[in-house]
C-alpha cells in the first residue's frame, strides 16, 4: 500500500471527523480550520522528516517547535481536546511512510470508532457536569446537595465544594447530576412559585 493512499484515507478520517462528527455535535465553526490544520501540518511535517536525510536530533527540535505552541484564543472543553489530539494521531498515521498501510488504515478506523461511540449523545446522555454558585454560605457537601436538587431538579450523583465565601454569604462548586425524565419533572399544576430562589446557576463546563 503506497503513502498516497494513507493520505488519501487521513483525509477522508480527518472530512469525516470534522465534519461527519465534531461540527454536527458541537456547533463551533472556529475550531474546524485548527483541527484542519493540525492534521495537515502534522501528516506534511511527519512525511518530510521521514523521507529526508535529517539527524534525530534535527527532528525532536521540529516537534519541540510544535509543542510550544498554545491556544489562547478561546478556552477548549475535554471533549474538543480529545478531537485536537485526534487530529495529530490521524495525521502522523497518514504521513508515516515507513508504517504498514493496513496497521495505518487499521489505526484510524479505530481512532474514529473510539470518537464516535465517545462522543455520542446516548452514551450517558443525561448526565451533567455543572459550576454553580450558591448564594448563601455552605459547609458540607450534604447540604449542597440538598440545595442544589431543588435547583436543578435533578439527581444529584457528586458534590464538590470548590470555595465558602462566608463574607459574601456565596458557595461556589461543582456539581455531577442526572437529568430527570420528563416523567419524573413536576407538572405546572403542581408547581408553585418558590419565595426565594436558593441559589443562582453559573455556566455550564
Amino acid at each position: 500500500m503506497s503513502i498516497y493512499t494513507l493520505i488519501a484515507a487521513d483525509l477522508l478520517a480527518i472530512t469525516f471527523l470534522v465534519f461527519g462528527l465534531y461540527f454536527p455535535r458541537h456547533r463551533r465553526r472556529d475550531m474546524i480550520v485548527a483541527f484542519l490544520a493540525i492534521n495537515v501540518g502534522v501528516m506534511g511535517v511527519t512525511y518530510a522528516m521521514a523521507t529526508a536525510d535529517v539527524s534525530l536530533g534535527f527532528g525532536l527540535g521540529i516537534f519541540a517547535v510544535l509543542s510550544i505552541i498554545r491556544l489562547r484564543s478561546t478556552e477548549m472543553d475535554h471533549s474538543e481536546i480529545a478531537y485536537y489530539f485526534t487530529a495529530i494521531a490521524l495525521g502522523l498515521l497518514g504521513g508515516f511512510p515507513g508504517i504498514n498501510g493496513t496497521v495505518g488504515l487499521t489505526l484510524m478506523v479505530i481512532l474514529l470508532l473510539a470518537m464516535t461511540i465517545g462522543d455520542s449523545p446516548r452514551l450517558l446522555g443525561r448526565a451533567r457536569t455543572q459550576q454553580v454558585v450558591l448564594d448563601r454560605a455552605v459547609s458540607t457537601e450534604a447540604e449542597a446537595a440538598e440545595l442544589l436538587d431543588d435547583l436543578l431538579n435533578a439527581d444529584i450523583q457528586r458534590v464538590v465544594i470548590r470555595k465558602t465565601d462566608l463574607v459574601q454569604q456565596t458557595t461556589v462548586c461543582d456539581v455531577r447530576y442526572n437529568v430527570r425524565a420528563t416523567a419524573d419533572l413536576p407538572t405546572a399544576a403542581s408547581t408553585t412559585a418558590p419565595e426565594r430562589m436558593p441559589a443562582t446557576a453559573g455556566r455550564a463546563s
